[in-house]
C-alpha cells in the first residue's frame, strides 16, 4: 500500500488497475484503502472483480471505485460473457465506433443469451451468499488440515486466512518430488482437475509472474485447487489421498 501511495503521489491522475484478488494464490486487496489513495491523487480506480463477483456480498453502493470486471464463468454462468461497469459520474469514449449499442461506448451486436445466462447466474449466486461462503470455507479449512496431515513439507501461497484469502482458492506448494514434472498429468488422469504453474521458465506451463514475485523456490511443485458449492469432503478425501500416492 505504501508503494502505491508513492506511484500516486509520484503520478496524479492516473489509473490505478488492480486485482480485488489474485487468481493465482488468492490473496486479497483492500478495496476502500486502495480508492483512498486514488481519490488523493485524483487517480481513476478500476478493480478486477473477477474472482470475487457472485463469491461475495458487493455493494457499489459503498464502494468508491470507476470501473469494475465480471466474467460469468466464474461463478457457473456461460462462458464468453461478462461486463465492465462504469462509475456513471464518469463520461468515457468507445473504443469500438459505429453502432449506438451499449449507450454508444461499444459497437457490435449483444451477446443476448449470454447476457441473459450471466444475469441469472448472478442471481443464483448471491442466494444465501454468507451460508454459501461459510460452507465452502469448512470445507477449504479441512482440506489445508488434512494435507498437512498427510504430505509432510506441505506449504501454502498466499494469504490463507477467511479474511485475506479467497475462500474459493488454495495454492498448494508441495515438497520436491521426481514426479513433479508430470504431477498435473497424472491429477487428471486420475480425476482430480486441477490447474498449476511454475516459478522457473522451464516446463511446459511458463513461468508464473505471480510465483516469481514472491521468490518461490522453483524446485518445488505448485498446484491450485479451486472450491465451490458443489465440492464435498469426499472429493476432497479422494485429491488428498492421489496426491499423496503421486508424491
Amino acid at each position: 500500500m505504501q508503494n502505491l501511495k508513492s506511484l500516486a503521489e509520484k503520478h496524479p491522475s492516473s489509473l490505478i488497475s488492480l486485482m480485488h484478488a489474485n487468481n493465482e494464490i488468492g490473496s486479497l486487496n483492500d478495496v476502500h484503502a486502495i480508492s483512498q489513495i486514488a481519490r488523493a491523487n485524483q487517480c481513476y480506480f478500476h478493480s478486477d472483480t473477477i474472482q470475487t463477483i457472485g463469491h461475495y456480498p458487493i455493494d457499489l453502493s459503498n464502494w468508491d471505485v470507476d470501473f469494475i470486471t465480471c466474467s460469468a464463468h466464474k461463478f457457473h454462468g456461460p462462458k464468453g460473457v461478462g461486463f465492465m461497469y462504469k462509475n456513471k459520474a464518469l463520461k468515457i469514449s468507445p473504443m469500438l465506433t459505429g453502432g449506438g449499442q451499449e449507450s454508444t461506448l461499444r459497437a457490435g451486436t449483444e451477446n443476448v443469451t449470454g447476457i441473459i445466462g450471466l444475469t441469472k447466474a448472478l442471481e443464483i449466486a448471491n442466494e444465501e451468499i454468507q451460508e454459501k461462503i461459510k460452507n465452502v470455507q469448512v470445507i477449504k479449512t479441512y482440506f489445508i488440515e488434512q494435507l498437512g496431515k498427510k504430505i509432510k513439507g506441505t506449504c501454502f501461497n498466499g494469504d490463507i486466512s477467511p479474511e485475506g484469502g479467497l475462500y474459493t482458492v488454495l495454492n498448494v506448494s508441495l515438497p520436491p518430488s521426481k514426479k513433479s514434472s508430470t504431477l498435473l498429468f497424472q491429477l487428471d488422469i486420475n480425476g482430480v482437475f486441477v490447474s498449476g504453474g511454475s516459478a522457473c521458465n522451464s516446463g511446459a506451463m511458463g513461468s508464473s509472474h505471480v510465483l516469481t514475485g514472491i521468490n518461490h523456490p522453483d524446485n518445488r511443485s505448485v498446484v491450485r485447487f479451486s472450491f465451490s458449492k458443489y465440492t464435498t469432503t469426499e472429493e476432497v478425501d479422494y485429491a488428498i489421498d492421489i496426491l499423496k500416492e503421486l508424491i
